[in-house]
């Protein structure tokens, strides 16, 4: 199963989760059979509100669920539809929110839970 965090940096595991989806810089790529990690930048950072493709912006790399501190409701429903679950990050690095997606304790986004715009901050 391969797991993706959007984050800011590259600090491995150590890596602070990335607020927003489709604004962060990159996303981490945990492979959690082979414990491999994988970098990719966001080719879709800066598009307009509602317009994020966020297969795009996972530049074509396969991925089962994403982990992020927050979503806007066009990307969840175009992950969602390609099969890939969104859950909430529940701590500040991978590393935290990696034992909480394997013991099955993070919350799985929502449309009721998504961000509601770039300006002035997500809503959640």
């Amino acid at each position: 199963m391969k797991v993706c965090f959007p984050v800011q940096t590259d600090n491995g595991f150590e890596s602070e989760v990335y607020g927003h989806f489709g604004s962060a810089p990159m996303f981490i790529v945990v492979d959690m059979e082979a414990s491999k990690i994988s970098v990719i930048n966001n080719r879709n950072m800066h598009h307009m509100h509602g317009a994020c493709n966020p297969i795009k912006a996972l530049d074509g790399q396969n991925v089962d669920a994403i982990v992020v501190g927050g979503i806007g409701a066009g990307a969840l429903s175009r992950l969602n539809q390609s099969g890939i679950r969104v859950y909430e990050a529940q701590a500040p690095i991978i590393k935290d929110n990696m034992l909480m997606f394997k013991s099955q304790s993070l919350p799985e986004f929502t449309l009721q839970h998504c961000c509601g715009g770039h300006e002035g901050g997500c809503a959640h």
